[in-house]
């Protein structure tokens, strides 16, 4: 509420010589909770591309979408670290994953887009390194857009489509697979590939039962994925051209609980309806919290184990 609060009266400086008192106050508590909750949700119609030289107003809710992808988890840490002076492995894994993908997302963005070199004839080379980093905040999950994902060049829309599969933090309002799980499993891999038994991260050992749920998630998410896609392709009505790009990047927009799309969910059948409200459904909920009520709703442990043995891998 705090941040919500901040945010909306931050909003409000900006709204109020543009619409007034009452439409002003309106709109800037709504796109404030809209974006801490990463909604995507907007009441200008065409998101946030009418303000994609308002460079003020991209920083506002750039932070307010950051504020929401972090997780309550994170935030109850940051505020108790005065008192505590320690933070837990979670809420450093979290901010360490988190800061490095936005750093990877700018710069693949810049390369990728030149810096958005299509909007260089309406905006400053300042504000367009702004909405370049706008567009490297929300895909994670919040949605908001300051220009059509289909200007984008295909390398910026797969990039696009790796960040959305992404998502937020646990526990926050943010869907995907989570930046903790893409994190740990970095982490067990450099360990595997260097020959070292155990993962490790800020002087603290990962447990297997945690690389076990990561590996899970990240194979059932996948399943889950190319499956929805597969149906899509064959049930509804597609474009002649970049059928696959725009079905999957619509799959894992719903799976990230972003709101974006290249232009198919208005022509959604009804199947088409219920697959995307699916995917959003375990995407935001979480995959792992949905398997796992649906396989042990009656869990029984077996009284013995068989002997163990490995197979070749890779």
């Amino acid at each position: 509420m705090i941040i919500q609060v901040a945010g909306a009266g931050l909003l409000f400086i900006d709204f109020y010589p543009r619409f007034g008192l009452v439409k002003g106050l309106w709109f800037s508590v709504f796109h404030a909770v809209s974006a801490f909750c990463n909604a995507g949700f907007d009441l200008f119609g065409n998101s946030l591309e009418g303000f994609a030289n308002d460079t003020y107003l991209l920083s506002i809710m750039s932070i307010l979408i950051i504020a929401g992808s972090f997780g309550f988890l994170v935030w109850q840490d940051l505020l108790l670290y005065p008192w505590r002076h320690r933070l837990s492995l979670h809420t450093k894994l979290a901010l360490t994953t988190g800061t490095v993908l936005m750093g990877i997302s700018v710069l693949v963005y810049l390369l990728t887009e030149e810096n958005l070199a299509q909007l260089a004839p309406k905006l400053s080379v300042g504000q367009r390194f702004m909405n370049t980093l706008f567009m490297a905040i929300t895909p994670r999950t919040a949605g908001l857009i300051t220009l059509p994902y289909n200007q984008l060049s295909i390398a910026g829309i797969a990039f696009t489509m790796f960040l959305m599969f992404v998502g937020g933090t646990p526990g926050s309002t943010a869907g995907g697979i989570k930046t903790t799980t893409v994190g740990l499993l970095t982490i067990q891999s450099i360990a595997t590939l260097r020959g070292r038994r155990d993962a490790t991260f800020g002087h603290r050992r990962f447990t297997q039962d945690n690389v076990f749920r990561a590996l899970t998630l990240i194979f059932v998410a996948l399943i889950i994925l190319a499956g929805a896609t597969l149906i899509l392709c064959a049930t509804q009505p597609l474009p002649k051209s970049s059928s696959l790009e725009t079905v999957t990047f619509e799959v894992l927009a719903a799976f990230g609980t972003t709101g974006i799309s290249l232009g198919l969910t208005p022509h959604l059948t009804f199947l088409g309806k219920i697959i995307i409200m699916f995917l959003m459904f375990i995407g935001r909920v979480g995959l792992y919290t949905v398997m796992f009520s649906i396989l042990n709703a009656d869990r029984k442990q077996r009284g013995y184990r068989y002997p163990e043995e490995s197979v070749l891998i890779g």
